[in-house]
């Protein structure tokens, strides 16, 4: 521990507030304040299950998703805040609350639907005068919530507080905060999506969310949290752990042998891992007893669920099946991607059939995630059932890959695409193609220029300007640059295959 603290506080990279939590970090993990079984401690050493950072001591949920409108039509005791009555008085009382929500980056990961939240404010304002405020209130959050998992939403209906929003972003250029678009092409106006589009491939937000979709499985109370969760609004994610699929497939004598005996095994070992963290942060924990956020009814307790996550199907699949060249491999071959298909069909299953405590509102249930990665997943685990980065096809057989393997996961996946520049003449384009994925079930998509300095990296967003300075052992403010890095060194996260106007011609 001692040597710990020291390596964190003589590191010249870090920002004072980043030492603190890393600190926090270190305490939070100097014992095993929950004991689980020898197997599962043996298959986390080996890697095939990571608990993906979340700490050992669950004393608050992982994602925390609070329902803001309350704030807006109630304000709050605990922060003695008066509902607001102008546009300025919104944007406070908001970034007062930001302060006060945790995760498991000390960081709000959900800040609302801000479109619907801010709307009746910015309408009684010069529209000047909106944006000014919205520009303030934009970069106080760039600033002091320094981690691009901090989520908005906007739409599906078109607003001029979304407008505004898009706008800023634009010219700003801020990795903070990550924002999504609940799309809906019955609701969401063209103009408005093909704004979205605009300032995406410039800033590579905001993301497009599949709203058809997310409402059949959350209903209209969700959100888009962290890099692209779909979660209960009013509520959250307990806890996240993952399968590295690849590492699990290592131990299996044949896809047959995977399927029937080593990926249950695995999994009920993660299960037990979520089933007494969840028991401990509901039985134990202090958050749901005291925090003004569950006494106000910012949250409810029946609306967190655990997140089953996985990562590494394309290399599990190519492992199986004795594939060592990626570029034949999963997204190039379709007897991986039906192998992805039985493994994951398989997963669904195993996870339906275990009633998990609590999770109220998911009928007792886990719901899956494709994980976007760490760094020190290396190059053998792709996030969640992405094509490895080098061998993607082009962009309309990549979608048609993502449409088959979305549909699980209704806790977020997602997909990333670089644009060459003259798409910015023919955004109308990529509006076609996602409406047409969308209708065959694909959940996300993201994408942005070639050359932008804000990127998205695996889901969540960063400066290539910021990786710099730490590459040259300089500060970065966003303390997921730190992961940026990582992933673009380890796992050639921003060499993404660039799709060409050529790609679509060809089909």
């Amino acid at each position: 521990m001692k040597s710990e603290a020291r390596r964190i506080v003589e590191d010249e990279t870090l920002t004072y507030q980043q030492m603190m939590y890393n600190l926090a970090r270190a305490a939070e993990n100097t014992d095993d304040y929950i004991k689980y079984s020898d197997e599962y401690y043996e298959a986390k050493k080996k890697g095939c299950l990571c608990d993906l950072n979340e700490g050992r001591l669950p004393f608050r949920p992982r994602y925390i998703c609070p329902d803001y409108s309350v704030l807006m039509e109630k304000g709050s005791a605990f922060l003695e805040i008066d509902p607001p009555k102008d546009l300025m008085e919104a944007c406070n009382a908001l970034l007062i609350i930001y302060k006060h929500v945790p995760s498991v980056t000390s960081f709000p990961v959900f800040l609302g639907d801000l479109g619907d939240l801010l709307e009746p404010f910015v309408l009684k304002e010069d529209r000047a005068f909106a944006k000014k405020v919205l520009k303030m209130f934009l970069l106080h959050i760039d600033k002091t919530l320094t981690d691009s998992f901090v989520h908005a939403n906007i739409g599906p209906k078109a607003s001029v507080a979304g407008e505004l929003i898009l706008e800023l972003t634009e010219e700003m250029q801020l990795a903070i905060p990550n924002l999504t678009l609940k799309y809906d092409p019955d609701i969401t106006p063209d103009d408005f999506a093909l704004k979205c589009i605009r300032t995406s491939l410039k800033t590579a937000k905001p993301s497009f969310a599949n709203h058809k979709m997310f409402v059949s499985e959350w209903g209209e109370d969700y959100a888009i949290a962290s890099c692209y969760n779909g979660l209960k609004k009013a509520g959250g994610g307990t806890t996240l752990p993952r399968m590295r699929l690849y590492e699990c497939s290592l131990d299996a004598k044949s896809p047959e042998d995977f399927l029937d005996r080593v990926l249950p095994y695995y999994v009920n070992l993660q299960l037990e891992y979520m089933d007494k963290r969840t028991i401990y942060q509901n039985e134990e924990a202090a958050f749901f007893k005291s925090n003004f956020l569950v006494t106000e009814g910012f949250v409810k307790q029946d609306n967190f669920n655990g997140m089953f996550g996985m990562v590494g199907l394309a290399e599990c699949c190519n492992h199986l099946l004795g594939i060592t060249d990626k570029a034949k491999g999963f997204g190039n071959n379709k007897e991986a991607e039906e192998l992805g298909v039985k493994i994951m069909d398989r997963m669904e299953e195993l996870v339906a059939a275990h009633e998990a405590p609590y999770n109220v509102c998911t009928n007792h249930r886990y719901r899956l995630h494709a994980q976007v990665g760490i760094d020190t997943d290396g190059r053998e685990n792709s996030p969640g059932t992405r094509i490895p980065v080098g061998v993607e096809p082009d962009i309309l057989d990549q979608l048609a890959v993502n449409e088959v393997f979305q549909k699980y996961f209704p806790t977020g996946t997602g997909d990333i695409f670089r644009f060459e520049e003259t798409y910015l003449n023919t955004p109308e384009a990529i509006l076609d193609i996602i409406k047409g994925a969308f209708e065959n079930n694909l959940r996300y998509f993201s994408g942005y220029l070639e050359n932008n300095d804000v990127v998205r990296v695996t889901g969540y967003l960063v400066k290539k300007s910021e990786l710099e300075k730490l590459r040259n052992k300089k500060q970065s403010l966003n303390q997921v640059s730190i992961f940026g890095l990582g992933a673009a060194d380890c796992q050639d996260a921003l060499d993404r295959r660039v799709a060409t106007h050529e790609d679509i011609k060809s089909k």
